[in-house]
C-alpha cells in the first residue's frame, strides 16, 4: 500500500516556531507531528511514502532520508512553485503505479483512526458505486464550553468542548486512480475536486469517533501533547 502526505505548508499561525522548520517537523514529546503520522501508516501496512515537499523540503529529507530507519520507503515530491494540495497530489502520484489506490493525508494532523476500517469502506463503496474518493469524517467539536439551560432560562448544566451534530473533513483519504482526471495541476482537491465528485455521487464520508487532532496553533501542539502523555499513561 502507498501514500503521499502532504508536507509543503508554511504554517504561518505557528511563526516563528515555523520560520526555520516546516509545520510538520514541529516536534511533540521530541517526535516531528510527521512521525507519528509516518507511524501509523506504517502500522497500518503502507510499505512506501511520499512527502509532498516544498517549504523548507531539506528539513524533512535531512530526517526521514530513506525511510530505512522507520520500516518504511519514503520518497520526496518536490515542488519548484507552490502547486496547493489538489496540484501536490497530483504531482507526487507520479512516483506511484498508475493503477493502484493512494492514501492521502494532511501533513498537520494526528490520529489513531483505524485506517483498515476506512480502506474497507471504500473498497465496498469503490465495488457498489464507482466512488473515487473516500474521506475520513471526524465529529466537530465545539471550541468553548457549552451552556444548557430549561425553558425558563435556568442553567441546567455545562458540557465541555462536546461534539455537535456535524463532521469536518479529518484530511485523510483514499483515492483510486480515476481521481487523477479531476485533479488539477495547480490549485486545492477541496475547491477544485471534490464539489464536482459529489455533484455525481463519486465521493464517500467514512465517519470515525477515533482519536484525531489538526495541528494549527499552539494550544494544538499542547493538547496534543498531554494526548501523548496520556497515551502513554495507559501502557
Amino acid at each position: 500500500m502507498q501514500a503521499i502526505i502532504l508536507s509543503g505548508g508554511r504554517g504561518a499561525r505557528l511563526s516563528p516556531f515555523t520560520n526555520n522548520c516546516p509545520k510538520g517537523m514541529l516536534k511533540i514529546e521530541n517526535k516531528p507531528i510527521l512521525e507519528y503520522q509516518l507511524e501509523w501508516l506504517v502500522k497500518y501496512g503502507v510499505g512506501k511514502i511520499i512527502f509532498a515537499c516544498g517549504y523548507l523540503s531539506q528539513v524533512i529529507q535531512n530526517y526521514f532520508r530513506d525511510g530505512r530507519k522507520f520500516g518504511v520507503q519514503v520518497d520526496y515530491s518536490i515542488e519548484d512553485e507552490p502547486l496547493g494540495r489538489g496540484g501536490a497530489v497530483k504531482y507526487a502520484w507520479k512516483n506511484f503505479p498508475t493503477n493502484e489506490k493512494v492514501i492521502v493525508t494532511n501533513g498537520d494532523i494526528c490520529t489513531g483512526m483505524d485506517l483498515q476500517l476506512a480502506i474497507d469502506a471504500h473498497v465496498e463503496q469503490n465495488l457498489k458505486r464507482g466512488v473515487l474518493a473516500t474521506i475520513s469524517l471526524f465529529p466537530y467539536k465545539s471550541p468553548y464550553g457549552i451552556v444548557r439551560l430549561n425553558e425558563d432560562g435556568y442553567v441546567i448544566g455545562f458540557d465541555e468542548k462536546r461534539a455537535l451534530p456535524y463532521w469536518v473533513n479529518g484530511g485523510i483519504y483514499v483515492f483510486e486512480p480515476g481521481i487523477m482526471d479531476y485533479l488539477p495541476d495547480k490549485g486545492d482537491h477541496e475547491v477544485t475536486t471534490f464539489p464536482v465528485l459529489a455533484q455525481k455521487s463519486l465521493i464517500y464520508g467514512y465517519k470515525s469517533m477515533d482519536f484525531w487532532k489538526g495541528i494549527d496553533t499552539i494550544k494544538d501542539l499542547n493538547e496534543f501533547s498531554v494526548e501523548c502523555k496520556n497515551l502513554e499513561s495507559v501502557k
